[in-house]
């Protein structure tokens, strides 16, 4: 394994970190009776494997339902020096909630402190407001660090890059956990200020929300050969340095080999990537317009802005990625989201558009009226049942 310095923590973060969203039995609390053998031993051969490959990063969150509980049977087997383990608490308007949480965590995890506690989900004013106004979750957090408890203190965030910024910029935190990765590069201005202030950076889910890449559509194979579209997301994160470790969602021990090839082509990311990023692009002209695929985001409202909170921009990167490169079923599955995810996946579908006056709020974007048809024929071409929101990565 390969490591990176985690920012202003000094810990030497490993290139690929063992999220744990994916092992777990249930994604509520359960009693330990309920958990079968058979997916507990997963879940520990899983962690083993991890640790033996030199992924010393466990990564977990109270809202990963029976995960802690679970990892709380195998971490104590070994060396607590040798091991970084985070979990997460999402932030309350009432701090001592929070305290709660996080109590609650520690002793599932059957840990006497974690190395790195992250305030899980800042993803707009209310939930910073939570964690930063005298008497809230950063106050519980740094208390919880002085008694021990805890050793670094960081957020995660679904939020708009603003938001992220404004979290950065009080320089309160020592890491971040955020969504950057190919298909979604909004984030970079937020690493850029985390680089800035020292800060260390996990992205989130890079092959689950990075794309489905563990069953990529074959138009996307073939554009991404020589490599598998796993390993080049993976190679065009790690080729910027100010990305210190990614998260695998392991959901067993085979499951860490794919992304295992990405280590021994680091050194030559500048030659292999170069290709394939070209035949993205162009193939993404040739499906879209170049001129489309160049201004199709300027000006564009968010859902706030936006009659009937439809989540515009989001609907039609998604139609990009649908028409580009057949990326249909994530799509669906990132479109169904709206109007289920709440602050964590905002805004809501354009089922409604024809019932809505959505002139004003194009009004400074190149395609105006255009989108409105454009909107309808991706709601036509994504729509389908609602899907609830299992996690909060």
């Amino acid at each position: 394994m390969l490591y990176r310095r985690f920012g202003r923590t000094e810990l030497q973060m490993p290139l690929f970190s063992c999220g744990g969203m994916r092992y777990q039995f249930k994604w509520q609390d359960i009693p330990q009776s309920e958990i079968p053998d058979d997916n507990q031993e997963n879940l520990e051969a899983t962690i083993r494997k991890s640790v033996e490959l030199g992924i010393n990063h466990i990564e977990t969150a109270r809202g990963y339902g029976s995960s802690e509980m679970q990892l709380g049977r195998i971490l104590p087997t070994f060396p607590r020096q040798d091991l970084i383990i985070q979990t997460k608490a999402t932030p309350k308007a009432n701090s001592e909630e929070f305290q709660a949480e996080f109590e609650k965590s520690l002793q599932y995890l059957n840990l006497d402190y974690v190395d790195l506690l992250s305030i899980h989900g800042i993803n707009n004013g209310e939930t910073l407001n939570h964690t930063m106004r005298a008497g809230g979750c950063l106050d519980v957090a740094r208390k919880l660090q002085a008694q021990g408890k805890v050793r670094f203190i960081g957020f995660s965030t679904h939020g708009a890059c603003e938001t992220i910024i404004q979290a950065i910029e009080t320089d309160c935190f020592d890491y971040l956990n955020l969504h950057w990765y190919y298909i979604n590069q909004n984030n970079w201005r937020a690493i850029e200020a985390a680089k800035r202030h020292d800060i260390g950076v996990f992205i989130i889910s890079p092959s689950d929300k990075g794309g489905k890449l563990y069953s990529p559509p074959d138009k996307l194979v073939e554009l991404c050969k020589p490599l598998s579209p796993m390993v080049f997301n993976d190679l065009f994160c790690l080729s910027h340095p100010q990305v210190h470790t990614l998260s695998l969602g392991a959901a067993k021990p085979s499951d860490f080999d794919e992304h295992l090839k990405t280590l021994e082509l680091l050194e030559q990311a500048d030659e292999i990537l170069p290709p394939i990023l070209a035949r993205l692009e162009e193939e993404a002209i040739a499906s879209l317009g170049e001129e489309w695929v160049k201004t199709w985001h300027l000006n564009l409202p968010t859902p706030e802005e936006t009659p009937g909170n439809i989540n515009i921009p989001v609907i039609l990167w998604l139609r990009n990625l649908a028409l580009a490169y057949d990326m249909i079923d994530y799509a669906k599955m990132r479109y169904n989201l709206l109007g289920s995810g709440g602050h964590w996946f905002p805004g809501s579908q354009a089922d409604k558009i024809n019932q809505l006056d959505l002139r004003e709020c194009l009004s400074h974007n190149p395609y105006g009226e255009k989108i409105l048809q454009i909107l309808a024929e991706a709601h036509q071409l994504l729509g389908g049942e609602q899907v609830q929101r299992l996690g909060s990565d």
